[in-house]
C-alpha cells in the first residue's frame, strides 16, 4: 500500500526578508513573508506528507496565531511532522516538486535544495526532484511579487 500526497503553498515577496527554499539560503535581496521563515517549498512539502495521510494542513499543525511558531524554520516543522507516530512508520518513496518564481535564478541551488530534501527524509537525493519554472510575466508570480511550490510525493510503509 502507499500513500500520494500533494503540497501547495505560496508566498509574497518582501524586501528585508531572507530567502529560505527546500532549507537552503538563497542569496537574494529579498524573501518571503510569512508567520514562520515562510519556506514556500517546505511548507508544500509538510502539507504533501500531511495530506498523504489525511492529517490535515500545517496550518492547523502549527497556526500562525500560536506565537511559538512566530520566525520557526520550517525544516523544524517538518521534521516535527516527520516525528509523529503516525507518521513514522512511512518512509518517502519519492518527492516531485515544482516552484514557481520568476527571480531570483534558482538553478545554481537545485542540487543543495534536492539533497536538503533527502536529508530531512533520511533517504537518497535520488528520491527527490526539484525544477524550478517562471510564469512568464503573468500573474502575481510572474510579476515577482510572490513565489509559489507544487508537491507531488509517494509515501511507502517504513521497511517496504
Amino acid at each position: 500500500m502507499i500513500r500520494i500526497g500533494h503540497g501547495y503553498d505560496l508566498h509574497r515577496v518582501v524586501p528585508e526578508r531572507a530567502l529560505a527554499l527546500g532549507g537552503v539560503h538563497i542569496p537574494w535581496d529579498r524573501g518571503l513573508l510569512g508567520h514562520s521563515d515562510a519556506d514556500v517549498l517546505l511548507h508544500a512539502v509538510t502539507d504533501a506528507v500531511l495530506g498523504a495521510l489525511a492529517l490535515g494542513d500545517i496550518g492547523r499543525w502549527f497556526p500562525d496565531t500560536d506565537p511559538r511558531w512566530k520566525g520557526a524554520d520550517s525544516a523544524d516543522l517538518l521534521r516535527r511532522v516527520l516525528a509523529d507516530p503516525r507518521v513514522q512508520d512511512w518512509q518517502l518513496g519519492n518527492l516531485d516538486a515544482t516552484i514557481q518564481a520568476e527571480r531570483p535564478k534558482l538553478a545554481p541551488h537545485m542540487e543543495a535544495i534536492r539533497q536538503s530534501i533527502a536529508d530531512l527524509f533520511g533517504v537518497d537525493a535520488s528520491r527527490v526532484s526539484v525544477k524550478a519554472k517562471t510564469m512568464e510575466g503573468t500573474g502575481a508570480v510572474g510579476q515577482g511579487e510572490a513565489m509559489a511550490a507544487h508537491v507531488v510525493l509517494v509515501l511507502e510503509p517504513r521497511g517496504s
